[in-house]
């Protein structure tokens, strides 16, 4: 029996970046699984749409289809647009087996990724102790997304860096939290040497430039996770353990 059809879920966005970046994660993807059928669909702004992707496949004869939304926190596109998306292909396409893997974040693997970056833009592992790093992701409206940005700048404290600050790009969030600038000017405020930015997004766009603009004052900036080898694994396992929990369901 063939492998399922792994289709990995962008948002889009009219940034040529962002497809671009979608794309060579996803041909990453390919190489680690050599004979995986691996596409990509988008919810907006690019082609193809998720729902015509899936007609496709479907008169192609796919009849199994693992979808993975390329996303780092379960927010409004994981628990709303998706699962509509995906209930709507199953209403049309009923011969079409179609779940939802989980979203990639929280794990080490994306941890490891940020770090990674954080390195290749000028931090060297023996800076941490001297630099505050400011976690800046998009940004949410929802409490669950915010909760897990923050436990991961939790996490991050105990690697070694002398202060972590979770950070959103949008101008307000639930609990609080600054904006880029505005955590990179606490902590130049509370004395800290050195300050770092990492944001926590996946692809360049609109929310990823607006979180460079309020970078411009920190001493390092580094690059969106972008089609890091981590991710590329991370894709990867969720893949499989979507396949392992229907095959636990069926069993049970």
């Amino acid at each position: 029996m063939s492998s399922p059809v792994l289709l990995v879920i962008a948002h889009g966005s009219r940034d040529p970046r962002h497809a671009a970046t979608v794309h060579a994660l996803t041909e990453r993807v390919r190489t680690l699984r050599p004979g995986l059928r691996v596409e990509t669909g988008f919810l907006e702004f690019n082609a193809p749409s998720v729902p015509r992707l899936l007609e496709r496949l479907a008169a192609e004869g796919a009849e199994d289809v693992v979808t993975l939304p390329l996303l780092l926190t379960r927010a409004f596109h994981a628990k709303t647009d998706i699962p509509s998306v995906l209930r709507e292909a199953r209403t049309r396409l009923p011969r079409m087996r179609v779940r939802q893997a989980e979203v990639l974040g929280p794990s080490p693997l994306l941890n490891a990724a940020l770090e990674q970056r954080l390195y290749e833009a000028g931090v060297s592992p023996g800076d941490r102790s001297s630099t505050g790093l400011v976690l800046a992701s998009a940004g949410s409206t929802d409490p669950e997304a915010i909760a897990v940005i923050a436990e991961i700048a939790r996490e991050l404290r105990h690697t070694g860096w002398c202060a972590v600050r979770p950070a959103f790009a949008s101008a307000a969030s639930p609990g609080g939290y600054p904006r880029t600038e505005d955590a990179v000017r606490a902590l130049r405020a509370e004395g800290v040497r050195g300050v770092a930015v990492a944001p926590y997004v996946i692809a360049p766009g609109r929310l990823p430039d607006r979180i460079l603009a309020g970078a411009a004052e920190a001493d390092v900036v580094a690059g969106v996770l972008g089609a890091a080898p981590e991710l590329a694994r991370l894709v990867v396992r969720r893949y499989e353990e979507a396949r392992v929990a229907e095959r636990l369901a069926v069993a049970g």
